[in-house]
């Protein structure tokens, strides 16, 4: 069996064929069963995996969980990566890879390279990630920076796990606050010229506001002074300022873009009048108070909600639905996953009532709301940005921490989770800071690889055999589970799984570094240093790998 395929799906494909010869044997009907679940056992002396499956089965069978036990391991076929099936009560199922196996693995791991992991599928699911969003009226702050983060790595990992993933950015770029974001930016340009022109009531505020406008001076010179059309004149300007600035940030968060989706041509062109006719036509929409309502209630929705208003304005609403109707009907993606942030929690449900009003299985629109951060030096809150007057910008925290340890502490934590972001602990240059205890394990391998090199050392043919150090079998078995953490992540799009593992994998590094020598200047112990070497090598494949998938660098030296 070749590691590309999953320790725990294998586990899991043989022990469903098991569980249907028990069956048939007992003229027991399984009607589809397939939650078999394979986990790691608290204490390892019981085995490497282990599932409960005879305890959730018990009624079905009509006999006890123990009994089950045997009568599936009786149907176990023979296998070369288990060296041990056992029953332990009350009915549990545990599995031991086989030494030989695991040793050998090491090779497929090296032979794999960057691609160790990755699954490629002959039919490429189409998947389309929306994140960050944020309107182009502001820089990006650390709460959409987390988001940002998020999404940028469950598609690096969705992208690894065999789909075909589309990475969007969406320009809420119509709307009022688009509106009052070029009068704050025109007043600030008349205050530079030392003219008159009053800030609209909740303009944006912050010196980024000043910045937008000096460029305008330098583009448009005095031109806009006194100008009745210098807000249509300078609108495109602006909003491609700020949407510069916002791109410039995140690429120093390492997040990029397949794809940036302007919520203005969504009105420039056919589909929100298709989406409207659509919902008309199956009459899920009311004139009421001279406003158009989706009638939602019709789809078990607690209210109807308004789609244009009064004046004849779209509703966030209304282009909100247009635009999932363009990404599964237009585009045609087969599922959409949207990264919102907390304010946005009360908009899921209506949104996926538009869906079912669109005859787009809803199933298929996966939401994940990223949770409020709180930043703290210490025991202290940080609160102030000197750059927008209130919230801290992502330039700012990067800057401060790099972008290494803002990606590891945002994917660290559930998205459905607050978090604390430590600043302190995110500079430490210490096994205290998770960043620093990762990434030193990584640069420690190439250094160990580097040195090799240097003293001609050829390890290529390394005995793998000799390599039955509990340290060393633990170490192989931590880089063999990438390819179930790839998996695992791609199927809940909990992209958290990833540090931790990459944290148990570093710990199961320095253990091995602690107590096995790699080189020995000792004749005696070439052959031991050899397969050593083989080892680390894959690990460095494996480190590599999990840190590119977390959009981290992967040092040679700390």
């Amino acid at each position: 069996m070749p590691v590309k395929s999953n320790i725990k799906e294998k586990l899991r494909d043989i022990l469903l064929g098991c569980l249907q010869r028990v069956a048939d044997n007992n003229n027991i009907h399984l009607d589809g069963i397939d939650f078999v679940e394979i986990d790691r056992p608290a204490n390892f002396e019981h085995g490497d995996y282990a599932t409960n499956l005879p305890l959730r089965i018990t009624k079905l069978f009509g006999n006890n969980p123990m009994a089950i036990a045997d009568q599936i391991i009786s149907e176990w076929p023979d296998t070369d990566f288990l060296s041990e099936i056992s029953v332990a009560a009350p009915g549990f199922i545990n599995f031991k890879l086989e030494d030989k196996w695991v040793q050998s693995e090491i090779g497929h791991i090296i032979e794999d390279g960057t691609n160790f992991g990755d699954n490629h599928l002959d039919n490429l699911e189409k998947v389309m990630i929306e994140f960050v969003s944020v309107n182009p009226t502001g820089p990006v702050h650390v709460g959409h920076a987390r988001g940002a983060v998020i999404g940028s790595s469950l598609a690096n990992i969705m992208s690894a796990a065999g789909y075909a993933v589309t990475r969007e950015y969406y320009i809420n770029d119509a709307g009022n606050q688009m509106q009052l974001f070029f009068e704050s930016v025109l007043a600030r340009y008349h205050e530079l010229l030392g003219s008159s022109y009053q800030l609209p009531e909740g303009g944006y505020q912050g010196d980024y506001i000043k910045d937008v406008a000096e460029l305008l001076h330098a583009e448009f010179g005095e031109s806009l002074i006194g100008n009745s059309d210098a807000i249509n004149e300078m609108a495109k300007f602006s909003t491609d300022t700020m949407l510069n600035a916002i791109s410039e940030d995140l690429f120093e968060l390492q997040v990029e873009f397949d794809n940036w989706f302007s919520e203005k041509s969504l009105f420039g062109s056919d589909e929100y009048r298709d989406t409207i006719g659509e919902l008309e036509s199956k009459n899920y929409l009311k004139e009421m108070d001279n406003a158009l309502w989706f009638v939602s209630t019709i789809l078990e929705e607690e209210k109807d909600n308004v789609i244009v208003k009064s004046t004849g304005e779209p509703t966030y609403f209304a282009s909100d639905i247009a635009y999932h109707r363009n990404k599964f009907k237009t585009r045609e993606f087969d599922q959409v996953i949207d990264i919102w942030g907390a304010d946005h929690q009360g908009h899921i449900s209506r949104l996926k009532a538009a869906m079912r009003a669109l005859d787009i299985d809803d199933s298929k629109l996966k939401i994940l709301i990223s949770q409020m951060v709180t930043l703290k030096k210490g025991e202290e809150v940080v609160r102030a940005s000197k750059r927008t007057g209130d919230f801290i910008t992502v330039k700012e925290l990067v800057d401060e921490v790099g972008a290494d340890a803002c990606r590891y502490f945002f994917l660290a934590r559930s998205a459905s989770s607050q978090m604390e972001f430590d600043m302190e602990l995110a500079k430490k240059t210490s096994n205290e800071n998770p960043v620093f205890y990762i990434q030193y394990a990584h640069a420690r391998i190439q250094n160990i690889l580097a040195l090799a090199t240097e003293n001609q050392i050829d390890w290529e043919q390394a005995d793998l055999a000799l390599l039955n150090n509990i340290h060393e079998l633990n170490l192989i078995k931590a880089l063999l589970r990438l390819p179930e953490v790839i998996h695992q992540v791609a199927d809940s799009l909990e992209p958290h799984h990833m540090p931790h593992y990459a944290l148990e994998l570093a710990s199961y590094a320095h253990a091995f570094y602690e107590h096995c020598r790699v080189i020995s200047s000792d004749p005696n112990d070439e052959a031991i240093t050899k397969s050593r070497l083989r080892l680390i090598q894959a690990a460095q494949v494996v480190f590599g790998k999990c840190l590119n998938l977390m959009g981290m660098n992967a040092p040679d030296r700390m």
